[in-house]
């Protein structure tokens, strides 16, 4: 659960079957942002999530006959699919464990090739055709957008003597940061980052106000990338200082309390000569490094905190206690909740941080937990005695405390709960409140029927012509919205979405386009919290996933007739997977989910890995099931080209062994439906980030809410329609 707050990974799977609905209680979520907490330094972390789409069980076909790009005549859109061919090296096989394992498309892992390029251009166009036959598109547009164009808040916080608060007036790409000197007081615009760039490319994606509220350190990403340029402004006359810092990634903003500069954490340059798109390329990020940048100085002056040469691995986050006087750097190696805890007491260091400047001296931190075996988390601290929120000896969790002076003598706060796990959101906060400066605090609220934050009215949307429904007490806790007093006919289209790693799960949150969904194509949402994380076999992840759909099945929810004979989905919808579950480690920051999912390097773990893979997995249904016409659902595999967390290569190389080993590897295939890919362009690690990526709020916590703007109205529209054309969902007024 607290690995939420790590940023590396990030993937959906969407299925959509027939499912009614039965009736549960109302479940929201709270939202609680404290005074004088940071609004986004040291505990904003990205999502550590990737989930994949388990098309068949089955090996991969070694067909290499020549290829017709005409096959197959699919029975919803009634005419010939056109499917590109793509180039197959045979020639391609890689040795694991002595086991032989073709690669033939591995020449789409080159993002600057010409030949994919083309590739990525041929499937384009080929989606493009299919969409355009697609006669809800337009409306779901309209809709959605109509739905979306509502007011939105985040809740304010306080630096120094002034507030600072998020707000969208509807269909604005990105929120804008506004201040306030007090609640009565009127706002004033203080960064709008939909003026950022012509294209609205260039996204705020972290930022953070000094202690005294007089500058806004704040970071860039272009095109959806994980990579991030920090730049600053002057809040009193909102200039914007030279002050520019590059290649910085998987970092908060964490200033000191003399206001004199920050904490980041960055990659290494590119060596000179190197001249790359940065969000396309798939080289591994390794060597983080913890900076602190002075105000006013060149990139090039700030200290280096701390690396670990010895580690490549090696994440470094950074925070500064409440009281300004200790620096707390959280080491992590990969994605098991684990990290290592050192600390700097910067109130004792003799010229302060200005005596390291030229230095080549780290920080002299000191080890208080030096193995990677549990979580640890500050909470509190009154001068050297510290609170942690860890799973130590508690899986669940539990409080800790420890004195600096006695790092040998920890002592339990909260025990451990004997079937509950300790939900740190509201108490971390909550702790927070009791132990701060300040007596007011505020708290949002978010659910499946209601916008975050304030009581919002949506235009064309009746509340209480919705419920949410809950799966309760079962393996696998579901949760269910669909108009009230829905006929359970079986007739009715669902969504049947799920998140699949890092031991993360979804709770409920508001979103215009479900909604749409729900409203007009009759569609009921369901959220299976399937298992998945550390202790989990991803094998199981995928079993819980389809496990959840039979049920669904065999109860009766559904109508067969609908549905794909080989699973019970009618389409399938695959967002930014990761596909390729040999090779994901290679690229850019895969190699820290190995703790997750296991590494094809470590021969036991390569066969839990190679059972699973879809990529290796794509077999001809029909060849299985003698005497019974089977194949697989429509599919649509959504990716982007600066996807540089989930690089695009997954998604293209399995689009391409899907379409070779179901349709132009034959003639007269019995795939009938639809396989596409919707290749975003100027995009990065899913739609929710291509352009608000962390703008609202602080982003301390991006689970908790949807984060839908016009660039994502578009792509729901095209998955949605898909979705509505495959399973024959016709659209109501």
């Amino acid at each position: 659960m607290l690995k939420a707050f790590a940023q590396h990974a990030r993937s959906q799977v969407f299925a959509f079957v027939t499912v009614p609905a039965t009736r549960f209680r109302l479940t929201r979520r709270l939202r609680i942002n404290i005074l004088r907490k940071s609004s986004s330094s040291s505990r904003q972390r990205s999502l550590l999530q990737s989930t994949r789409v388990r098309f068949s069980r089955y090996c991969s076909s070694s067909s290499s006959r020549p290829s017709s790009a005409i096959m197959g005549s699919s029975s919803v859109l009634g005419e010939l699919l056109h499917y590109p061919l793509a180039r197959r090296d045979d020639s391609v096989v890689e040795d694991y464990h002595g086991v032989k394992i073709a690669d033939p498309y591995r020449w789409l892992e080159d993002p600057d090739a010409e030949e994919v390029k083309e590739f990525v251009q041929n499937q384009v166009k080929l989606t493009d055709s299919v969409l355009e036959k697609c006669e809800t598109k337009e409306k779901l547009r309209q809709n959605i957008t109509a739905l979306f164009d509502h007011p939105r808040y985040d809740s304010p916080f306080r630096r120094g003597d002034k507030y600072f608060y998020f707000h969208n007036t509807g269909l604005q790409a990105q929120d804008v940061l506004y201040m306030q000197d007090d609640l009565d007081a009127e706002a004033v615009v203080l960064l709008d980052p939909n003026t950022l760039s012509d294209d609205g490319t260039v996204a705020l994606n972290t930022f953070s106000v000094s202690e005294d509220a007089k500058y806004l350190a704040y970071g860039l990403s272009s095109s959806g990338s994980d990579w991030v340029t920090i730049k600053l402004i002057k809040i009193e006359d909102k200039k914007v200082e030279p002050d520019t810092l590059s290649w910085v990634k998987f970092s908060g903003i964490t200033w000191t309390h003399d206001s004199k500069g920050f904490f980041y954490g960055r990659y290494p340059a590119p060596k000179d000569g190197e001249d790359i798109d940065a969000g396309t390329e798939t080289n591994s990020n390794l060597y983080h490094e913890l900076y602190y940048h002075f105000l006013g100085t060149d990139q090039s002056q700030d200290i280096l905190c701390w690396r670990d040469s010895d580690n490549p691995k090696y994440m470094f986050g950074a925070e500064v206690t409440d009281d300004g006087k200790f620096l707390i750097m959280s080491i992590e190696e990969g994605c098991d909740p684990v990290n290592k805890l050192y600390y700097c007491d910067l109130s004792s260091l003799s010229g302060g941080l200005e005596s390291f400047r030229g230095s080549s001296s780290f920080l002299p931190f000191i080890k208080l937990v030096d193995t990677l075996d549990a979580q640890y988390s500050i909470i509190s601290n009154d001068e050297t005695l510290f609170t942690f929120l860890t799973n130590k000896d508690a899986p669940k969790y539990k409080l800790v405390r420890v004195d600096l002076k006695e790092p040998n003598s920890w002592t339990d706060v909260v025990e451990e709960h004997e079937k509950d796990v300790l939900a740190w959101l509201i108490l971390v906060q909550y702790l927070m409140f009791l132990l701060g400066k300040d007596n007011t605090f505020f708290f949002s609220f978010t659910s499946f029927l209601t916008p975050v934050y304030s009581e919002v009215a949506v235009p064309g949307f009746d509340r209480e012509a919705f419920q949410p429904l809950s799966k309760d007490r079962t393996k696998i806790p579901m949760f269910i919205v669909a108009k009230k007093d829905i006929k359970l006919d079986g007739s009715h289209p669902c969504l049947l979405y799920a998140y699949g790693g890092f031991n993360i799960s979804i709770t409920p949150s508001f979103s215009a386009s479900r909604i749409v969904l729900s409203k007009h194509l009759g569609a009921v949402f369901c959220i299976a919290n399937i298992r998945c994380g550390f202790t989990c076999q991803q094998a199981e992840l995928l079993d819980d996933f389809i496990s959840g759909a039979e049920y669904l099945v065999s109860a009766g929810y559904t109508q067969p007739s609908k549905l794909s004979k080989t699973r019970p989905f009618g389409c399938a919808l695959a967002h930014v997977g990761v596909m390729d579950m040999l090779r994901f480690h290679k690229f850019t920051i895969g190699h820290a989910w190995t703790t997750d999912y296991g590494c094809s390097e470590n021969e036991e773990e390569f066969h839990w890995l190679i059972k699973y893979s879809p990529l290796h997995n794509v077999k001809r249904p029909w060849e299985q099931h003698t005497g019974n016409l089977v194949q697989y659902p429509s599919t649509m595999l959504l990716t982007a080209d600066h996807d540089d967390r989930v690089v695009p290569l997954h998604s293209l190389k399995l689009l391409a062994t899907l379409q070779h080993v179901l349709c132009t590897s034959l003639e007269n295939s019995p795939q009938t439906n639809p396989i596409i890919g919707r290749i975003e362009v100027k995009a990065g690690h899913g739609a929710e980030f291509s352009m608000l990526s962390f703008t609202s709020y602080n982003k301390q916590f991006p689970w908790l809410t949807d984060f839908e703007n016009v660039k994502q109205i578009d792509e729901a529209a095209d998955r949605y329609s898909f979705m509505a054309k495959m399973v024959n969902a016709p659209w109501t007024e």
